[in-house]
């Protein structure tokens, strides 16, 4: 019997002993990993739809965004018209599990805070997150925004990471591990002086898991990472800044986009602008 050991418990491993009595038993995770990791065309096309859908979601929260509203009204803007947009494209799909975590001010130092009943205050950072899930696939879309006017201490920081965001982007293509892609940002980082505040990995698998659900250990951007990437995978871009309170530009800047790894290149399946000049609402 095999089973994919990394989400069999202790518990559960006693039980199936006891009741199946397999004759045999092995770790099918590896294997299984592997197979999600490559996608077929129509998980692509999913896919794509996903990244559209998450769009959508965006362009509802950055309607909404103006001072006064509240993180919850703003998320539940963007998780409505989400699910109004799987529901047109999908007829005949079950709905289920999109969500929006949208953070303001210092809500923004972590990479998913939960959302608050913040009021938003003019030229305070947002950090939008749209997550549409259609049949069991998830894509998502991330982005920094500001109210109304953005002063030039987090303009700063925010460029530096858009420029982190664009260069990671142009690292994925097909040959190169995921090792050597997070080096070459941990330097780019570095000669800007802004490494140590990066806080976590820089890209990730997707697909049928989910933030919710668990995620390819074998398709993140890390250091530790060594998988070679190859067409047909689907992997995020998403380097993140996160600075202290009480020092100047303080908040966390996230740019995310999901790309799929073709023979040419990584070919960018997100669409929703990022940057001060279409991301200053309100």
């Amino acid at each position: 019997m095999g089973c994919e050991a990394d989400h069999l418990t202790l518990l559960q491993s006693e039980k199936l002993n006891a009741f199946l009595r397999p004759k045999r038993g092995m770790d099918i995770a590896p294997a299984t990993m592997a197979q999600r990791m490559m996608k077929s065309p129509e998980e692509i096309a999913l896919i794509r739809a996903g990244a559209n859908v998450a769009d959508v979601g965006g362009y509802a929260i950055r309607e909404a965004v103006k001072a006064g509203a509240r993180e919850i009204d703003v998320a539940m803007a963007g998780r409505d018209a989400m699910e109004m947009e799987i529901a047109k494209r999908f007829p005949g799909a079950e709905y289920r599990d999109s969500w929006v975590w949208f953070q303001s001010g210092l809500n923004t130092d972590g990479a998913h805070n939960p959302v608050t009943s913040r009021a938003l205050q003019r030229g305070d950072i947002l950090s939008l997150n749209t997550f549409p899930m259609i049949s069991g696939y998830y894509t998502a879309l991330e982005r920094t925004m500001f109210v109304g006017e953005v002063d030039n201490a987090s303009r700063k920081i925010w460029e530096a990471n858009i420029a982190a965001h664009e260069y990671g982007m142009s690292l994925i293509k097909p040959g190169v591990s995921c090792s050597e892609i997070t080096q070459k940002l941990n330097v780019f980082l570095e000669e800007r002086q802004l490494l140590q505040y990066r806080t976590f990995g820089y890209g990730h698998s997707f697909g049928v898991l989910s933030h919710y659900y668990g995620r390819e250990a074998g398709l993140e951007l890390r250091e530790d990472i060594d998988t070679v990437l190859e067409p047909g995978m689907v992997i995020s871009m998403e380097p993140m800044l996160t600075i202290p309170q009480g020092q100047p530009g303080a908040g966390g800047y996230r740019e995310h986009d999901i790309l799929v790894v073709t023979e040419e290149g990584g070919e960018d399946i997100t669409h929703y602008p990022y940057g001060p000049e279409f991301n200053v609402v309100g």
